[in-house]
């Protein structure tokens, strides 16, 4: 049987277990093997050696709203870095991408994320778009479940 592909609209956002927002756009789903090279003496060959995992950094933007979890945790790093105290990490971030009924069919699990980056919105007085808030963090991980 032929399984329709997955539509990007259609996924939710849990931190900690918990949906916190609705999120207009994720990104930063990257994951990378650098590899160093090594050329074989007396050859004309090039061996391409893993050097390590890079993780791109987690970018979630929303609607601004009265919800404040984000900027908080935000925040509270801030506050940590000032003070010389543990940086409070998620302990678990899930991407879902749902399928047409709304069951979930694949999940990334990102591991220790903490935000780096908080942006406002861009503000006009001559535009009708929704403000956007946009959250960026870094992770120690991501695994495609």
């Amino acid at each position: 049987m032929r399984k329709s592909p997955l539509l990007t609209f259609r996924y939710i956002v849990e931190i900690d277990g918990i949906v916190i927002a609705g999120f207009s756009e994720v990104s930063g789903l990257d994951q990378e093997i650098e590899t160093e090279e090594f050329h074989e003496g007396g050859v004309d060959f090039i061996h391409h050696l893993p050097k390590g995992i890079k993780n791109s950094n987690l970018v979630l933007k929303r609607g601004i709203s009265d919800s404040n979890e984000l900027r908080n945790w935000y925040n509270d790093v801030v506050k940590a870095i000032s003070f010389g105290s543990k940086i409070p990490k998620s302990s678990n971030i899930s991407i879902l991408i749902l399928n047409a009924v709304g069951e979930d069919e694949v999940r990334f699990h990102i591991k220790s994320a903490y935000p780096v980056k908080w942006s406002g919105p861009r503000l006009s007085g001559s535009g009708s778009e929704v403000a956007i808030e946009t959250l960026e963090l870094v992770h120690e991980g991501l695994v495609i479940v």
